[in-house]
């Protein structure tokens, strides 16, 4: 495309208008997949471009220093983009980044992860070449979709049909800061192909039998939502929300679903008549198979029950999981504590080579679920204990089950409580293993536990192609005094 003369612009002078930069040269990628450019001095963020694309910006944030906003016309192509697959791209929230290459893509996350631990972190240490994953689509073991008696219109679809003709229901995902609207997703590329048979059987039998779809707004309706799980050991679970009960509707659709799907082997519903869609205070009940499915990582068996936390990335997570495996190095020898372990797949997964495993992790379904996984392996060197990480992990915890060689370390996204970096500090380990899920918060801890320990390495894993999400693993060891 030709581009157009840059229009003069000045930022004080507009601050309370509608502000449209024009002509803007994106030039990288920032935190959270948003891309990057320059004008007057000031950094602007974007969601929707690609580094060498030429773009008009429609500004939804605006500071002194930097401003924020969204593409509303594109100029010129950056030739570094590559067609999306996806039918729902640009609409659908997930997979944002489908208009890179995959190696463009990986490059930008191993720049993210090193940028933020030099700017938070403050650290100089090696960052080695991320780890991508091999599979870039189907990769995905579990997905949530949701029933709505209202489907998202494009602009374009509103534009003909109107508010006076909307055109039914939907099943699929929600749109981005939009809580009441699903779009209708017919074909999404993150799991194999089940997940879209089931969905579409769904969503057939439902329009054929006149089913109601939920109204988030009214609080009535009695398809909610669906969640699918599928297994590299071939076992398939889903399991299918009502929003009230009615026992001959409910077995005409599970049992239609169960004909048209024999790869389900576990088959659940649950009743949810709650406001919100958490699994808190519910029970799945079984109306086929044995309501749980098994998956494996490495040598291991996991049991998944439809309540439980697992790595949405199978393969993947083996990739991630023996990172760890490396930097915390075991001989067999060691105490290793693994903290906030969830159902207890980290510490499982390096069990073999550690003397004793202690998991402590706040849900106690989850710690329910990491004894099982012990039992189910043979376990006898691993024990898991339920509660707030901070408060079980005191001197008297440490005393009674031995001071640690290596404490791992996979904290929720807001990282490490303050307490918790201090009892670190305090215990001080030869050595820490940090797996996160958010750099940022990875960064400032490894600030604070900089005072006693050295960063040796890190190492940044893609476990969510076509999205901005970067696992890290990072290894700390103890300076000498």
């Amino acid at each position: 495309m030709k581009k157009t003369a840059t229009t003069s612009f000045t930022f004080a002078a507009v601050k309370r208008k509608k502000i449209i930069l024009e002509n803007i040269t994106v030039t990288g990628y920032a935190a959270e997949g948003k891309a990057l450019a320059r004008r007057e001095g000031k950094v602007i963020f974007i969601e929707g471009a690609v580094p060498g694309d030429v773009v008009d910006v429609l500004v939804t944030k605006n500071k002194k220093d930097w401003a924020e906003g969204k593409v509303s016309k594109i100029r010129e192509l950056s030739p570094e983009r590559v067609t999306p697959f996806c039918i729902h791209f640009g609409v659908c929230g997930g997979c944002k980044w489908q208009m890179l290459p995959y190696e463009k893509q990986l490059k930008y996350k191993e720049q993210e992860v090193k940028d933020v631990i030099k700017r938070i972190g403050k650290i100089e240490t090696s960052v080695l070449p991320i780890r991508g994953s091999e599979k870039t689509i189907h990769y995905r073991n579990k997905l949530e979709f949701t029933f709505s008696n209202k489907r998202y219109l494009t602009q374009k679809e509103f534009s003909v049909l109107g508010e006076d003709q909307w055109p039914g229901g939907a099943l699929g995902y929600h749109v981005p800061k939009l809580y009441d609207k699903i779009i209708d997703i017919k074909e999404c590329w993150l799991m194999d192909e089940e997940n879209n048979l089931i969905r579409n059987t769904l969503r057939e039998f439902a329009e054929k039998n006149n089913y109601s779809y939920y109204d988030i707004k009214e609080h009535k309706g009695f398809l909610r939502n669906v969640i699918i799980r599928n297994c590299t050991t071939g076992e398939f679970m889903v399991n299918l929300f009502f929003g009230n009960e009615d026992k001959e509707k409910r077995e005409k659709i599970c049992s239609y679903l169960l004909a048209q799907v024999p790869q389900i082997t576990t088959l659940l519903y649950t009743i949810n008549q709650k406001w919100n869609d958490s699994m808190e205070g519910l029970q799945p009940q079984i109306f086929s198979g044995k309501g749980f499915v098994i998956e494996k990582l490495g040598d291991f068996n996991f049991k998944i029950s439809p309540k439980s936390f697992f790595q949405t990335n199978t393969k993947q997570a083996e990739v991630l999981y023996n990172v760890v495996k490396d930097f915390a190095g075991l001989q067999g020898k060691e105490i290793v504590y693994d903290l906030y372990c969830g159902t207890g797949s980290i510490g499982i997964f390096l069990s073999k080579n550690a003397k004793k495993i202690i998991g402590v992790d706040v849900i106690e379904d989850a710690i329910k679920d990491a004894k099982e996984n012990a039992e189910l392996n043979n376990l006898e060197t691993a024990s898991f204990f339920s509660g707030d990480v901070i408060d079980i992990c005191n001197d008297d915890f440490f005393r009674s089950h031995g001071s640690p060689d290596v404490v791992i370390v996979d904290p929720p996204r807001a990282g490490l409580h303050n307490k918790l970096v201090n009892k670190l500090l305090e215990i001080a380990s030869p050595k820490i293993v940090y797996v996160s899920c958010n750099v940022a918060t990875q960064a400032r801890d490894l600030q604070l536990l900089n005072e006693k320990y050295l960063v040796e390495k890190i190492q940044p894993v893609d476990m969510f192609p076509h999205t901005h999400h970067i696992e890290s693993v990072a290894l700390l060891t103890l300076k000498k005094e």
